[in-house]
């Protein structure tokens, strides 16, 4: 068999293949997602190609498995790893479920490589050994981070500056953790294909090996990864089919509160979520999360209600601030922060002609905090 070379463009989103570029995917119908990529492509020996002879041709050159009968496989179920950090552990349905692969994603600097190290440190605490292989960062500055968190056990957690696929899954086989943490999927590369680290390719063979690894050693692997301008994980969708577990950590650099959500999860839940609060130490996990978004509340102020919304198994109080003001141009403004404004302007016809309240002449303001 020899290689042959060819130019192919590449949906970002589930990754389908296309001879020529167009602005719209065939396959997922997204917008603007095909990129150029190279690709070898198979020639069997002599140029003919095997178009013949049925299910027996696709069949040459496989081997036979033994397939086993469901009542007849054994083994028992492995209990959860706990972390100690109780946000995080609810979010995953109860701990971490070894052999898994987990995904979390989230903007830049929002806290997704302090949230990891942290659990590393917790996790290499509670005698599961850890490898944190960052791709991203110097050993240095992982260190600086480490040292801000304070945890005593997380200088003990093995860490590697790499992006070599081979080499890290080598050094992880050499090192047998019981956890081993990519940080991030979007830099790491393997020799096998062309392309630079982070197109469709790389992050689909990538994240497929590393899944592979984790199945047949039986260690719990995380993964960062990037996000895109319109939210979501950067690279191929399916990225998140290959995972066990998709994590999505938001929050907003201007406030000190973080949300990580499931939206994904074989082993529980994706209704729940934990909430965070960033620290000079870290991230501290917030048990009350009521207590966080309403401690600064005026508790006297008009146009405010407090309502309670159900996340998960999880009740949470928000509040909501209204302003209705007269309107200062020709037509009135409707603004919603936190809220459907299409809803919102639903809200005001129903209550013209339900209540008898005109906001006609009036600007409306509302912000659910």
């Amino acid at each position: 068999m020899s290689a042959k070379v060819r130019t192919v463009y590449r949906c970002t989103e589930c990754g389908a293949d296309h001879p020529k570029w167009a602005g719209r995917c065939d396959v997922c119908g997204a917008w603007n997602s095909l990129v150029e990529e190279t690709a070898a492509r198979a020639v069997p020996a002599g140029g003919a190609s095997r178009r013949a002879g049925g299910a027996r041709t696709l069949a040459e050159g496989g081997s036979v498995a033994v397939a086993t009968r469901l009542r007849a496989v054994s083994g028992a179920e492995s209990p959860r790893w706990t972390t100690a950090i109780d946000e995080f552990d609810f979010v995953l349905g109860g701990g971490i479920v070894p052999g898994s692969m987990i995904l979390i994603g989230g903007e830049p600097g929002i806290g997704k490589s302090t949230l990891l190290l942290q659990v590393a440190g917790r996790l290499q605490a509670a005698g599961h050994s850890t490898l944190y292989v960052s791709g991203e960062e110097s050993a240095l500055q992982v260190k600086l981070r480490a040292d801000r968190l304070g945890h005593d056990a997380t200088g003990d957690v093995r860490l590697l500056s790499e992006t070599n696929l081979e080499t890290i899954l080598a050094t992880a086989s050499a090192l047998q953790p019981a956890v081993l943490v990519v940080d991030s999927i979007q830099t790491v590369f393997t020799a096998d294909l062309e392309g630079a680290p982070g197109n469709v390719g790389q992050v689909r063979e990538c994240a497929a090996r590393l899944m592979r690894f984790a199945k047949e050693s039986g260690i719990a692997a995380f993964v960062v990864g990037h996000v895109t301008k319109g939210g979501g994980i950067a690279g191929p969708k399916t990225l998140e089919h290959i995972v066990d577990t998709v994590l999505y950590f938001e929050g907003e650099n201007s406030v000190d509160h973080r949300v990580l959500r499931a939206t994904k999860n074989r082993f529980g839940s994706v209704d729940e979520i934990g909430v965070f609060r960033m620290t000079e130490e870290g991230l501290v996990p917030v048990a009350n999360p009521s207590e966080l978004f309403l401690g600064d509340r005026s508790m006297h102020a008009s146009g405010s209600a407090v309502t309670a919304l159900l996340e998960g198994s999880r009740p949470i109080l928000i509040e909501v601030q209204g302003l209705a003001a007269k309107a200062g141009f020709g037509t009135p403004q409707r603004v919603a922060t936190g809220y459907d404004a299409r809803r919102l302007a639903l809200l005001l016809a129903v209550l013209d002609k339900r209540a008898g309240l005109s906001f006609g002449q009036l600007d409306v303001f509302l912000n659910v905090v």
